[in-house]
């Protein structure tokens, strides 16, 4: 059974709700626009600090494909889980025309509808349960990944950490600042190809200070991490797939955010 809420989601229907099996559906209105998102919000977000994820689809997907590939709210049952869905939107690389949905690739685009929609969310949400203001993640694939790099640009202050899928942000470097990274990336992505995704992760192993050569980490396939001396370390998942969503990949995403609350940055040592 599906059940749409607009606007700001009551205590009582949370508490009637908030430990059905799958995310309930939402809905907004911004700026004219008709929203939706899946929420699984954990029974114990009401009483402690519980973390909060959202998950975006790539280009042309849906709210319910990324539950279902993603899956993030049975992997980690005690975290707020988002999976928001995107508008009608001109792809980059694809549907120049914008017949399917997606999410904004700038600042300024679209009249910022996306990152409107994201801010709408945080703030129902955090006077609606729980929230720990040092454990919030975004996480996306492909179009999805792209929009988590505009998070950290525009929204950074916000993040603890970031895991993009398929995906760069070459254009945002410039506003980035340091801050823990999972980059899960496909060796034969003919879409987002795999130098540029290469190009982003060494960047960003530079703004976050990476300081060694890496090493395996978490005994996870495919997963190197790069200790970083300011605290932000860069962990990234290459395999040799390519442009789709690799199944592995939630298990390590979660695990990553587990490590990665926010905390102060570390100083260099001198």
């Amino acid at each position: 059974m599906r059940f749409a809420i607009p606007g700001m989601l009551l205590v009582v229907c949370i508490q009637i709700f908030a430990s059905a099996a799958e995310p309930i559906q939402r809905e907004w209105t911004i700026s004219g626009d008709r929203r939706e998102a899946l929420v699984h919000i954990p029974e114990k977000a009401m009483d402690e600090p519980a973390p909060l994820v959202l998950v975006f689809h790539g280009h042309g997907g849906s709210m319910r494909n990324s539950m279902r590939s993603f899956g993030l709210h049975k992997l980690w049952p005690e975290a707020v889980v988002v999976y928001p869905q995107g508008l009608n939107t001109p792809g980059l690389l694809t549907d120049p025309e914008g017949k399917r949905s997606g999410w904004q690739s700038s600042a300024g685009q679209l009249g910022d509808r996306d990152l409107k929609f994201v801010d709408q969310i945080l703030k129902d949400l955090k006077t609606e349960v729980q929230v720990d203001a040092k454990r919030i993640y975004a996480t996306g694939h492909s179009n999805g990944g792209g929009f988590t790099y505009l998070l950290w640009a525009e929204r950074g202050d916000v993040f603890a950490a970031m895991a993009p899928s398929a995906a760069a942000g070459l254009k945002h470097l410039p506003k980035l600042k340091p801050k823990p990274m999972l980059h899960i990336a496909g060796e034969a992505d003919r879409l987002v190809r795999y130098p540029m995704q290469i190009r982003m992760i060494d960047q960003v192993k530079k703004l976050d200070g990476c300081v060694d050569a890496g090493k395996p980490w978490n005994d996870l396939k495919w997963c190197t991490q790069y200790e970083s001396a300011g605290g932000t370390p860069v962990v990234t998942m290459i395999h040799p797939g390519g442009h789709q969503f690799l199944k592995s990949a939630p298990e390590a995403i979660v695990r990553f955010f587990k490590e990665h609350p926010k905390s102060a940055p570390k100083k260099p040592e001198q």
